[in-house]
């Protein structure tokens, strides 16, 4: 019988993650959308309750987080609940999955939060309000698709440079450490010819690359070399490409540890 188990709940703007924490492993995961809190935090418990067939008396406590997590006043279900702050289990998270301590956090979600974490504590460096709910929002917009696995399929074959002003558009030679590849100004040339394609891409390219650029700025601070990218935005390869790039430019290394999407739920079901 399984003894002690606390139940993490990350209760997003549209995504809610629970997991089950047992003797400080992460056992099991799930995910529900909803908008309303109560709603998402009800149906992420019960979800992993019922997929998981727990029984009600050995849950030790349920701990709950993010930005609907104000929205619960009471204990669910009658199970002593508590609320965990975002910044610390983004942190507490981070260094679990990882692995790491002495690292910078970067989470993206409906926009990006970029958290110091070592020995010492958990801090929110700061953020930015592009991520996610960016590329969703302009792609209402500017795409004939608002789906995120919609706006991914077309990116995939888009080129930049009918969207992008590049260096190599404005300069015959590299310039500091930059290439005549690298981005002049994001949608500042944009073409009559592009494609919804070129656009998806183009959206995806400067919500990932601000993301990027603001970590690096975040790591040389710190005099850290590595950043743990995680939150629902960690898992987009084409993100990850761009990441990559940055990479190459600034020497910091972008670390995607196994569960990113869940690391705020994890943290909140640690602290």
């Amino acid at each position: 019988m399984e003894i002690g188990l606390i139940i993490g709940i990350d209760i997003g703007a549209t995504i809610t993650k629970a997991v089950s924490i047992e003797n400080g492993k992460l056992i099991r995961k799930v995910r529900t959308k909803a908008l309303d809190a109560v709603t998402s935090a009800t149906g992420a418990f019960g979800k992993i309750v019922l997929e998981n067939e727990i029984a009600m008396d050995v849950i030790k406590g349920i701990k709950i987080t993010g930005v609907g997590a104000s929205k619960i006043k009471n204990d669910i279900f009658g199970i002593p609940t508590s609320r965990v702050d975002e910044i610390k289990a983004i942190g507490t998270g981070g260094m679990f999955l990882s692995g790491m301590d002495n690292i910078i956090i970067t989470n993206i979600g409906t926009g990006t939060a970029i958290i110091e974490a070592n020995e010492k504590g958990i801090s929110h460096f700061g953020g930015s309000g592009v991520g996610g709910g960016t590329i969703i929002g302009l792609a209402k917009k500017l795409l004939p698709t608002a789906e995120f696995s919609g706006i991914i399929k077309l990116a995939q074959t888009g080129n930049l440079s009918n969207v992008d002003l590049l260096l190599e558009d404005i300069m015959e030679t590299d310039i500091s450490f930059l290439n005549k590849e690298a981005t002049a100004a994001n949608f500042g040339k944009m073409s009559d010819n592009a494609s919804g394609e070129d656009i998806a891409l183009a959206i995806i390219n400067m919500v990932y690359q601000v993301i990027g650029v603001l970590s690096v700025f975040a790591a040389r601070a710190k005099n850290i070399k590595r950043v743990i990218v995680t939150g629902n935005g960690s898992d987009n390869k084409l993100g990850q490409k761009v990441l990559s790039d940055i990479t190459s430019l600034y020497g910091v290394e972008f670390i995607y540890p196994a569960d990113a999407e869940y690391t705020t739920a994890v943290g909140a079901g640690l602290a």
